[in-house]
């Protein structure tokens, strides 16, 4: 076909090569939640396949699309904790009842006044702009199921105070003291935290408490913190044992301490992450947690080689169940395994996932974190 100026037939035959041949590149590998979604050009109009995407103990968001989902944009930066302004994501989380899907209008900050009570069957998907959780309260979760958090930069998340706030289904609620934490669970089940970036909070990044379960952390970047992320409340907190979440594709570092995760109680399978370096330890844990460590690669940094650390007062950590499997040890990292060999975490086929080759984690965990793009380009 001879070239003029202006064939369109031309201009979109020349864009498919050019899409194909990038997609292609060695250096663009995708992790299969991304492949999932990021190769559609047109994921901006179709959001809610972002749903059926999720692998893990989440399983499948199928409850967040289809009927009945109410679509609502941000535009409104501030905040109210009581009454909040249509416009507002706080509105949005606690206004709106049923399925919600929360976008954003456009770059923003959004310093909570309140921590930010989000409902059951919520989606906050801050794809295509950069939208920071920044210099207040941050996300809680309590009591609530069926909910996706992706593609926003948690930082700077300050303890609250005690006090009132305008929860889901207009429900004032008087919540107590709540630590500094950018995403907590509370008695939660069926959560998906995918592609966000958190660093420097005042207390965690992530915790997952009080019988909280069927939750997966994939795709995040956690960066400069010191207790990263917590499953399990405390020693005490028994119904923990049925926790199980799966911690898949995330970047950890630099400048991580601890707490990658830290496990009480319940099942983790820890799988396909990046660890930049530790300051304490990399995977910690007390009350005989089950851990299986698959396929990650450990980077040890100058002082502490030994990835694990165990709180065990009554001298029993030898018999739990803690797993390395494939796992990838540079600089003179070693995990220290114990008890017998944990089970497979038996995934349902919603859940189930091939877990890749560790050789390949630094390209699939290349892209974690809140991803830059806009909503006139890809992914």
């Amino acid at each position: 076909m001879a070239y003029t100026k202006g064939n369109p037939n031309y201009a979109s035959c020349a864009l498919t090569v050019l899409l194909l041949v990038f997609l292609a590149s060695p250096s663009f590998a995708m992790n299969v939640i991304d492949k999932c979604w990021r190769t559609n050009p047109n994921w901006r109009r179709n959001r809610q396949q972002l749903g059926r995407c999720s692998v893990g103990f989440a399983g499948k968001m199928t409850n967040n699309i289809g009927r009945g989902v109410t679509h609502y944009r941000v535009t409104d930066p501030s905040d109210d904790p009581l009454n909040p302004r249509y416009g507002t994501l706080r509105y949005g989380t606690s206004k709106l009842r049923g399925k919600v899907w929360i976008t954003f209008q456009r770059n923003m900050h959004i310093k909570l006044q309140k921590s930010l009570l989000v409902g059951s069957f919520t989606t906050i998907d801050g794809r295509g702009v950069d939208v920071h959780i920044a210099g207040g309260g941050c996300f809680l979760l309590q009591g609530v199921h069926d909910v996706i958090i992706h593609g926003l930069r948690f930082h700077q998340c300050r303890a609250q105070t005690p006090g009132l706030v305008l929860g889901p289904g207009s429900k004032i609620v008087n919540l107590g003291p709540v630590d500094g934490d950018a995403i907590r669970m509370v008695s939660s089940w069926k959560i998906w935290i995918d592609h966000n970036t958190l660093s420097q909070c005042q207390d965690g990044l992530i915790d997952v408490t009080r019988g909280s379960t069927d939750i997966t952390i994939s795709n995040n970047w956690f960066r400069d913190h010191n207790k990263v992320m917590l499953l399990g409340h405390d020693d005490g907190f028994t119904r923990d044992r049925n926790m199980r979440v799966t911690v898949i594709f995330n970047h950890f570092g630099p400048n991580c301490n601890q707490r990658m995760p830290r496990v009480r109680f319940g099942y983790a399978h820890v799988t396909n992450n990046l660890y930049n370096g530790w300051g304490v330890y990399a995977i910690g844990g007390s009350m005989d947690p089950s851990i299986k460590s698959e396929a990650n690669l450990f980077i040890a940094p100058e002082g502490k080689k030994e990835v694990t650390w165990r709180q065990d007062g009554l001298g029993r950590s030898q018999s739990w169940n803690w797993s390395s499997v494939r796992d990838r040890f540079i600089n003179g990292a070693s995990f220290r395994q114990t008890g017998r060999r944990v089970a497979s975490p038996r995934y349902n086929r919603d859940q189930s996932f091939p877990v890749a080759n560790v050789g390949a984690v630094r390209s699939l965990t290349s892209s974690s974190g809140a991803l830059r793009c806009t909503t006139r380009s890809r992914c």
